[in-house]
C-alpha cells in the first residue's frame, strides 16, 4: 500500500521526497503526478514503503510536519475511484421531456 502526501511544495523532487521517507524505512517507489497540459507538479504525491510498519512510522512522524515551507498532510493512500466514462445519459435527461 502507498502513502499519500498532500500540500507539497511545487519545488519538491522525487529524490528529496525519497530522502525524507527513507528516514523511516525502505522506499520502494515515489510518484509525483504532474498536470498533463503544463507539466507542473500537482502538489501531492505517493510513496510506497517496504513494510506496513515503516509506512505507519512515516505517517505518524510526518503528518502535519512542516517541510519546504508547507505543512504536509500524510496518510494511507486510498484506492483510486472509478470516475466512470464521459457521456452516457447524463442524469437521465431526455429531449422528449423538454416539451
Amino acid at each position: 500500500m502507498s502513502v499519500y502526501i498532500g500540500n507539497l511544495s511545487y519545488e519538491v523532487t522525487e529524490e528529496s521526497l525519497n530522502a525524507v521517507f527513507a528516514e523511516y524505512g525502505s522506499v520502494k517507489q515515489v510518484k509525483l503526478p504532474t498536470n498533463r497540459e503544463t507539466g507542473q507538479l500537482r502538489g501531492f504525491g505517493f510513496v510506497e514503503m517496504g513494510t506496513d510498519a515503516e509506512e505507519t512510522a512515516a505517517i505518524d512522524a510526518l503528518d502535519g510536519a512542516e517541510w519546504m515551507g508547507r505543512q504536509m498532510k500524510v496518510n494511507k493512500a486510498r484506492p483510486r475511484e472509478d470516475r466512470g466514462s464521459f457521456g452516457g445519459d447524463r442524469g437521465n435527461y431526455s429531449f422528449r421531456n423538454r416539451y
